[in-house]
């Protein structure tokens, strides 16, 4: 399957400060690939660096085929972008942004009230979009991003400051995407999302790559103390070791038929990467 993006050793230095070391990564069509760590790791940068915003200072990147120093209009043509910097026309209405956008990458007027529908948009499609919410702004900046189906997805920090109900539809949206075959790259320090979304992920501390795997791989290299969470129809809670003498006890309750849940108790990606670099997220 070919590599939409590839990362191969990249390093950047700024001045006397060294804020990407030996990053490698790749992403195929239909991949979500997170690039987790806190404000500071070295997210942006690496974004930047991958969309020729940035030259890096070591290390080879190729979107598309192309090297990432050389790509043209074409390679953008392919590609979204949202960051915090992706502003919206606040004087015009939410439709005349996306109509603006689809006459500059030759994309049919017919897609924009499908899209806006989509995203929730349709009854501000007249509002200047300087009245819209937070919320309503970044899926109208998601929208733009999308609107001519790109086959890569640049996304930094999507969901920050949304309320959960804003949150959880722009992940339904971005998980029809990725199911579209559109790959997407997503930088975040939210763990929980990442979790759900992605099909890699890569934590991120101090520009340099500490962990890297399925959010499941991930914890569970960590789970050096294996434990059972359970939920007794008496209300009782109980943490129970991983052993002969556990699983004994879990049928004796399963034949009694007493247990309402039952969980593992693998680490988050968030209690890992505390683990790995002993820092917290924020």
């Amino acid at each position: 399957m070919e590599e939409l993006l590839k990362l191969k050793h990249i390093g950047k230095r700024f001045k006397n400060k060294e804020a990407l070391k030996d990053i490698n990564l790749q992403i195929r069509p239909g991949e979500i690939v997170g690039f987790l760590g806190p404000s500071g790791s070295g997210k942006t940068t690496t974004i930047k660096i991958v969309t020729g915003q940035l030259r890096q200072s070591k290390g080879e990147a190729t979107i598309l085929g192309r090297d990432t120093q050389k790509i043209d209009e074409k390679i953008y043509e392919q590609i979204g972008i949202v960051t915090d910097q992706s502003g919206i026309y606040e004087e015009f209405s939410v439709y005349d942004n996306l109509l603006l956008f689809a006459k500059l990458l030759n994309v049919s007027p017919s897609e924009i009230d499908r899209l806006l529908t989509r995203v929730g948009l349709s009854e501000q499609k007249k509002q200047p979009a300087g009245k819209l919410s937070k919320g309503q702004g970044q899926r109208l900046v998601l929208a733009r991003a999308v609107l001519h189906k790109p086959k890569l997805l640049f996304l930094d920090e999507p969901t920050s400051g949304l309320d959960p109900s804003t949150a959880l539809e722009i992940h339904k949206l971005l998980l029809e995407l990725k199911q579209s075959g559109m790959g997407i790259f997503l930088t975040t320090h939210n763990m929980e999302e990442a979790t759900k979304l992605c099909d890699y992920v890569a934590l991120l501390n101090d520009g340099e790559i500490v962990e890297y795997g399925t959010p499941e791989e991930i914890c569970l290299r960590y789970n050096a103390e294996k434990r059972y969470r359970i939920l007794l129809n008496t209300k009782e809670r109980v943490v129970l070791d991983h052993c002969s003498e556990t699983s004994q006890q879990i049928q004796e309750w399963l034949n009694d038929n007493v247990i309402e849940a039952i969980h593992s108790c693998e680490p988050t990606l968030e209690s890992v990467f505390l683990t790995v670099t002993g820092r917290e997220l924020q």
